[in-house]
C-alpha cells in the first residue's frame, strides 16, 4: 500500500492532474475534428518488448488514454528475446503505415537491444516521444519538432502559473537526454537564464538557491532541501521515488524535493504524485495529435493546443 501525500497551503500546489485533464479534454475535441476532416482517427502505435512490470503498466495506461481521447491505439507486444532485426523491421513498417501517426517504443529495452539504434529508426515525424536525434537537434536550434513529453509538460505548468518566463533565472538539476537537457533548451527558448546542475556541480545548494525556477530531475529521493530554495521560487519536481512508508509494510511516493519543507519556502510547487506525472501522458496525446495533423497535411492552429 502507498501512503497519501499531506496537502500544503492552498494556492501553492501546481495541480498537474487538473491541468492534464484539461489538456486531454482539448486533445479529445481536436481529435474529433481531425477524424471528421481526415476520415480516420489519429493513431498511436506503442511497442513493448518483454514483460517489465512497470512498462506493462505504462503501456496499458497509454493505450487506455489514447482510446479515451478518441484516437486509435495500436499495441505491439513482443517477447523479451525478440531479435533486434525483427524489432527494427516492425518500426520500419510502422513508419510507412498511414494509420499510424505516432510511434513509441517503451523503454527500457532488454539489454541485447540497442536503444539508440531503435530510436534512430523511428521516423522523426512520428517520434512523439521526442527522443530522435533529429528532434533533439530541432529543439536545440529552435526549429519545430517533437519535444520529450515530460519537459514539455513541465513548461506548460510553469507558463500556466507564471505567465512570461522571460528574464527569470532557472536551474535544472539533472542532465538526462529525456528531461534535463530538453528542459534547459525549452527554458532558454523562453528567454530564461539557464543553469544545468548535476551530481558534480560544486556547491550545488548555492547554485540552486539563486534560481527563480527550480526543476529537479535527478532520481534521488527528497534531495532538494528547503535551505536550497530561494523564498518565492517556483519548484517543479520531476522525481518519482518509492521509499518505505511511515507504517510497516507500506511504501510512499516522494519526489526529488523535500516537499513538506520546500513548500514552506516556495511560492508554488508540484506535488508527487499528482504534479508532473499526469502531464506526461497528456503531452504524449498532444504530440500524437500534432503529428496526425501534419501527416494528413491539415492545418492546426499554433495556439490550438
Amino acid at each position: 500500500m502507498t501512503d497519501t501525500l499531506a496537502p500544503v497551503r492552498d494556492g501553492k500546489i501546481i495541480d498537474g492532474k487538473a491541468f492534464a485533464a484539461d489538456l486531454r479534454a482539448k486533445v479529445g475535441r481536436l481529435a474529433a475534428q481531425f477524424e471528421a476532416q481526415a476520415r480516420r482517427k489519429a493513431g498511436l502505435a506503442v511497442v513493448l518488448v518483454g514483460e517489465d512490470p512497470a512498462s506493462q503498466v505504462y503501456v496499458r495506461a497509454k493505450g487506455k488514454s489514447t482510446l479515451e481521447a478518441g484516437m486509435a491505439s495500436f499495441e505491439h507486444r513482443l517477447p523479451a528475446d525478440t531479435d533486434e532485426a525483427d524489432l527494427l523491421a516492425l518500426v520500419e513498417a510502422l513508419n510507412v503505415d498511414p494509420a499510424v501517426d505516432g510511434i513509441l517504443v517503451q523503454l527500457p529495452l532488454p539489454r541485447h537491444l540497442d536503444e539508440q539504434k531503435v530510436i534512430a529508426t523511428i521516423s522523426p515525424d512520428k517520434d512523439v516521444d521526442g527522443f530522435h536525434v533529429t528532434n533533439a537537434g530541432r529543439l536545440a536550434v529552435g526549429q519545430p519538432g517533437f519535444v520529450p513529453c515530460t519537459p514539455l509538460g513541465c513548461l506548460m505548468l510553469l507558463k500556466d502559473r507564471l505567465g512570461s518566463l522571460s528574464g527569470l533565472e532557472a536551474v535544472v538539476i539533472g542532465r538526462s537526454n529525456i528531461v534535463g537537457k530538453p528542459m534547459a533548451q525549452l527554458l532558454l527558448a523562453e528567454s530564461c537564464t539557464v543553469t544545468i546542475a548535476h551530481s558534480r556541480t560544486r556547491d550545488l545548494p548555492d547554485v540552486v538557491r539563486r534560481a527563480d525556477i527550480v526543476v529537479a530531475a535527478v532520481g534521488r529521493p527528497e534531495m532538494v532541501k528547503a535551505d536550497w530554495v530561494k523564498p518565492g521560487a517556483t519548484v517543479i519536481d520531476v522525481g518519482i521515488n518509492r521509499v518505505p512508508g511511515r507504517e510497516p509494510g507500506k511504501t510512499r511516493l516522494v519526489g526529488d524535493v523535500d516537499y513538506a519543507a520546500v513548500s514552506q519556502v516556495a511560492s508554488a510547487i508540484t506535488p508527487v504524485p499528482g504534479g508532473v506525472g499526469p502531464m506526461t501522458i497528456a503531452v504524449l496525446l498532444r504530440n500524437t495529435l500534432v503529428a496526425a495533423y501534419a501527416n494528413a497535411a491539415l492545418d492546426l492552429a499554433s495556439d490550438a493546443i
